[in-house]
This record gives C-alpha cells, structure tokens and sequence, in this order.
C-alpha cells in the first residue's frame, strides 16, 4: 500500500482516511474501539475528526474526539496515528467561527478531548467569510510554534478566500494549508472540478473527499424510495434517486461485477483515480463496511471501466 504525503508536510498516510463522524453517533465508544482496531490493524493510520462531532445529539459536540481519544490513550499508538480535526463550525451554542479567539480556545479543548499533545493535521472547517484571513493564520501560526498543530488545511472555504489565504501566508510568511477537504465523488463532480481542482493543482494541496460515498448511496444500498429507511442517513439521498444517480448506479453495477467487488469499493477506487486526491474520507460502522475500504486502494481500474463511470456522471 503506497504512502500519500501530504502537500510539502512531513506527513504521510495511507490511502484511506477513516471518518470519525458515526464515534458517538451510530457507534458507541466499544463499537467505536472495535472500527478503530480493525481499521489500524490493516496498516491504515489516517483518522479524521471535528471538534463539533456529534454536534446534532447533544447540540455541542466533541463526542468523536473524546472517543478517538479514550481509543489513543488505551492502544498506546499515537505516534503511528495521523490524526485531523477541525475548527470553526456551527453549533447551537455559537455560530461558524475561525476568530483567534475562537481558534485558541477551541484548539487547547481538542486536545484535552484527544488527549494528545499536538494535532497532525488542523482545518478551517467553515469559513465565517468575516474574519480577516491575517488573523485565522495569525492563529494557526501560534499554535504550530507552541506545538500544539503541525500542519493546516481547508475544507469549506470558498475559492476566493482560498487564494487569498495563500497571497497573506506568502506576504507574511504565515503557515499555508497543505491539504483540501471538499465535498467530492461520482454525483456531486462539477463544484469540485471546476473550483477547487485546478487551486489544488497551483498550491500543491493533497485532496481528502468527504462524502465520498454521497452519503451511502453510491455502496448501492437506495435505488428507490422504498430504500430510504434502511438507515438513519437515508433522507439525505432521496436527491440522488433520479436518471443520474440510477445511471451512475448501473455503471457502478457493471464495473463491480467485472472485478467481483463492491459499488463502494469501485466508487473509492474512482476517486483515487483522480488527480491529486490522497485518501478519500469514509466511516464505517462494521468489519463488513471497512473491508470495502480496503480493497479499494487495491483494486486499479481500467480506462474503460474509468470511462463509462466518467460518462454515467457528468
């Protein structure tokens, strides 16, 4: 399994970025210690988190953190783990916020959570499109010289501010974000694409997709509405279930079939198929769910397999 290193950082993970979102969601902290050792156990050691999960059940957050870091302190391996959580979302208890302020509380909270002393990988993970981008770095600058970060990264920044952020670091040699987290797979391709792909071309940043699944529907599992049920995510792909959706479906059908594995494991493949993305982000919530992930890496697609899923999905 080929290392991805992370922009010009010193970091390199495996290709598959394990999503901490389901730890104290849908998972309970054992269930959570059972993903997280079989997950390890593979050879992968990229875990990716928030400070706001799982926000939505108890309106504040941190439940993932404080289980990811319950899981590092029982193992003993956080020198073999690249962990990434992120700052700046909303709660119900405040709104999208990367004031320093905001960072330098939030960060030392993170930590206590995980029970580390330092952050591999720390990200902007809504921009309050307010605070001026010289202080957000100002931020970020501090905390990597207390060594409390190492590196930066982005998720849901605009292209703009993205740019921006990088003509401030070079002005005032503050850090730069080394990697992108953007909403990206098979049925959500365009706002990637045209937006953010070729910023990641200019300013070297290794991509980590979230949603990479969209959200369970490309595994296979909703090809109607009597499907949705089947979890509690199944509202969120009920836009999925029309002629696009159903035909990258039947494309993800055939190339499965052809290399006797799962649309899952085709549709991560996909991904890291495509230019500059490192390890796309995914949760699972059984060994089953995670074997899927790890074929994925494994399973190299050919270009007539790429070219009926690239036709299904524009």
């Amino acid at each position: 399994m080929k290392a991805v290193t992370i922009g010009n950082s010193d970091l390199k993970v495996a290709p598959i970025n394990l999503g901490g979102n389901v730890f104290g969601w849908t998972l309970d902290e054992g269930k959570s210690f059972e993903i997280l050792d079989a997950f390890t156990g593979k050879g992968f050691n990229f875990i990716d988190t928030a400070d706001t999960y799982s926000w939505w059940v108890n309106g504040k957050g941190g439940q993932s953190e404080t289980i990811i870091g319950n899981w590092l302190k029982a193992r003993g391996k956080r020198k073999d783990i690249v962990v990434a959580t992120k700052v700046g979302s909303e709660t119900k208890e405040h709104g999208f916020d990367i004031s320093k302020k905001h960072i330098l509380k939030s960060v030392d909270e993170s930590l206590q959570r995980l029970q580390t002393d330092y952050i591999d990988l720390y990200y902007t993970h809504f921009d309050d499109k307010i605070t001026p981008i010289e202080e957000t770095l100002s931020a970020y600058d501090e905390v990597i010289k207390a060594g409390k970060v190492r590196y930066i990264a982005a998720s849901n920044v605009s292209p703009e501010r993205l740019i921006e952020s990088f003509e401030v670091s070079e002005k005032n040699g503050l850090p730069k974000y080394q990697a992108l987290q953007p909403h990206y797979n098979l049925v959500e391709r365009v706002g990637y694409e045209t937006n953010y792909a070729p910023l990641a071309e200019k300013y070297n940043l290794t991509v980590f997709p979230y949603w990479s699944l969209a959200a369970g529907f490309l595994t296979g599992k909703y090809r109607s509405e009597d499907d949705l049920n089947k979890s509690v995510r199944g509202g969120s792909v009920k836009k999925y279930l029309n002629d696009k959706g159903l035909a990258v479906i039947g494309a993800l059908d055939k190339v499965a079939e052809k290399h006797h594995t799962s649309p899952a494991t085709v549709s991560l493949a996909w991904l890291l198929a495509q230019p500059h993305i490192g390890a796309p982000i995914v949760s699972a919530t059984s060994e089953r769910q995670l074997q899927t992930l790890f074929d994925a890496p494994e399973l190299k697609l050919d270009a007539e397999d790429l070219q009926l899923l690239d036709e299904a999905s524009r």
